[in-house]
């Protein structure tokens, strides 16, 4: 099964349904036209020279373009790299390098923002040939003309998607297409830069089938979509939702109200996002409530802690059955989840049950690798179709090999408890992963970034908890000579990297606090954490 005969499906079974909801637009695409639309765009693809094994990068906000474009590539046997639209040119410049994108779709004058303009400025960092851009107009809006158009180029020529014409095409155009990588994710990283795990198509779309199969989506669902498409935890809801022959309800931009108001209009069914998102829907439901009557389920990750008070809001006051998730850029979102059976708050925490028997789980002892199960701790591993198959830009395999056990698993990096009936708990991550702004970030990027400032000796970066949110601190070390000044090093900060991952404070003292062991002096993270909390007291 891939992307296209999935959808080649459901255009055979009803044409006219609705496929996609852009919201904010209010425009709906039934499964024809988004057919026409994924067909007309593949043959342009094509005739640009986009085959199997090339990446086009997707540098759109959630609209229903997003989704054509995945479909449209993945027919060609190429595979899309969603570019985030709050990214900046050191995410971007690091996403080019590896996954060398030979189109980009960008946004046309989405927010007011320049994104054709920070993908010129990234490209010198990324020293990787100019992509051809393609300029998309946006959900509802007229083609952007030539001139517009022209202005986006950064380097390789710039052009407008064409419209469909004519009738739709026939179905079974798209049936039996390559099963080639089609979807790579951003990961945290453990080097202080993001990997692009890539998975096949045929695992995209079992993966979407056994989601939509144990979520409960089926014709009759809306499955809301906050989450960028550009990450697996918005990109996933959306694909079993049209897997499941449903509808997909996309959001560009978080305004709680207004996504309310359109979960009572198009009568969603089911939502999955972590508890920020959530959170800040239940606070602007309790200050204004509407009707959530046909909410059948919410899935729902803790990045901030809140997770427990979000799911009791779900459950005791709109009657809707909150269920903790687990999953990764490598694994896919939504491998797992509890069921109703599972009493609360259980049910509520990460992990759960795999979405498919194709699915194992295993916890493993942190020193001898044994296989642990019930209540003992270890490091989570997983095999299955749902695990990354390869990683863009790897070329030697290292990255890869070395996110594998000899014997074949996965290593998550998470640590958690495997139970004898199937299911698995999530703990926390066994490394330092920061959660910031409900993106995993490795503290080594941002570390990175302010040690290339010649004012900077030392820096080390920690998290701490402020009204139920992770912030990033930054301790810093002056270089011999200098006086660093912490408002310059946060602009630093911005000039490359995403606004999420921009310390929230950066503090200059005199010298690290180290500890000496076997293996060297190493800073300590756990003395610098306790001086973050009392400096963040001090500043309340």
């Amino acid at each position: 099964m891939t992307l296209g005969d999935l959808l080649a499906d459901l255009v055979d079974e009803r044409p006219d349904a609705v496929l996609v909801i852009d919201g904010e637009d209010d425009v709906r695409v039934t499964r024809g036209e988004f057919l026409a639309r994924t067909a007309a765009l593949r043959d342009v693809l094509r005739e640009r020279g986009v085959g199997e094994g090339d990446c086009v990068g997707v540098m759109l906000p959630n609209w229903s373009d997003a989704l054509v474009w995945q479909f449209a590539a993945a027919a060609l046997g190429a595979h899309v790299i969603g570019i985030n639209t709050r990214y900046g040119t050191g995410d971007i410049a690091h996403v080019l390098e590896k996954a060398r994108p030979a189109v980009v779709a960008v946004a046309h004058d989405f927010l007011g923002i320049d994104l054709a303009g920070r993908l010129r400025a990234a490209l010198p960092e990324a020293g990787v040939p100019a992509p051809e851009v393609a300029v998309v107009a946006g959900p509802g809006r007229p083609p952007v003309d030539a001139a517009a158009a022209a202005r986006h180029d950064v380097g390789a020529g710039a052009w407008v998607p064409p419209e469909p014409t004519g009738p739709v095409p026939d179905p079974a155009t798209l049936r039996g297409g390559p099963d080639a990588l089609a979807v790579a994710f951003t990961t945290s990283g453990s080097t202080g830069r993001p990997k692009l795990a890539a998975h096949l198509g045929s695992g995209v779309a079992t993966h979407a089938r056994a989601v939509a199969a144990a979520g409960g989506w089926d014709e009759s669902c809306v499955s809301l979509v906050v989450l960028p498409l550009s990450g697996v935890f918005g990109y996933v809801p959306a694909i079993a939702a049209i897997a499941a022959g449903g509808a997909v309800l996309l959001e560009p931009r978080f305004d709680p109200a207004q996504v309310l108001r359109h979960m009572t209009r198009h009568r969603v069914t089911h939502l999955a996002c972590a508890d920020d998102i959530s959170g800040r829907l239940m606070d602007a439901w309790r200050a204004q409530p509407v009707d959530l009557s046909s909410w059948r389920r919410l899935l729902l990750a803790d990045f901030y802690g809140s997770s427990a008070a979000v799911a009791a809001w779900a459950e005791d006051e709109t009657a809707t059955p909150a269920y903790g998730v687990y999953g990764s850029s490598e694994l896919f979102a939504l491998i797992s989840f509890w069921h109703p059976a599972d009493p609360r708050p259980q049910r509520w925490r990460g992990g759960g049950r795999p979405v498919s028997d194709g699915i194992e789980v295993r916890a493993v002892d942190l020193f001898t690798g044994e296989s642990l199960t019930g209540d003992e701790p270890g490091e989570l591993q997983f095999r299955g179709y749902n695990v990354v198959d390869g990683y863009l830009g790897d070329h030697d395999g290292e990255t890869r090999a070395a996110a594998f056990t000899e014997d074949g698993w996965f290593r998550s990096g998470d640590l958690g408890t495997a139970h004898p009936d199937g299911s698995f708990g999530y703990l926390n991550r066994i490394g330092d992963s920061l959660r910031l702004k409900g993106f995993l970030v490795d503290p080594a990027e941002i570390e990175n970034r302010l040690a290339e400032h010649p004012d900077v000796g030392r820096t080390k970066v920690v998290g701490i908890t402020v009204s139920g949110e992770t912030r990033a601190v930054a301790f810093v070390e002056p270089a011999e000579g200098a006086t660093p000044d912490p408002a310059v090093l946060r602009d630093w900060c911005a000039a490359s990297l995403a606004r999420f991952k921009v310390p929230e404070s950066v503090h200059v003292i005199p010298e690290m606090p180290t500890t000496v062991g076997t293996n060297g002096s190493k800073i300590r993270a756990a003395a610098l954490r306790t001086l973050a909390e009392q400096l963040a007291a001090q500043e309340a």
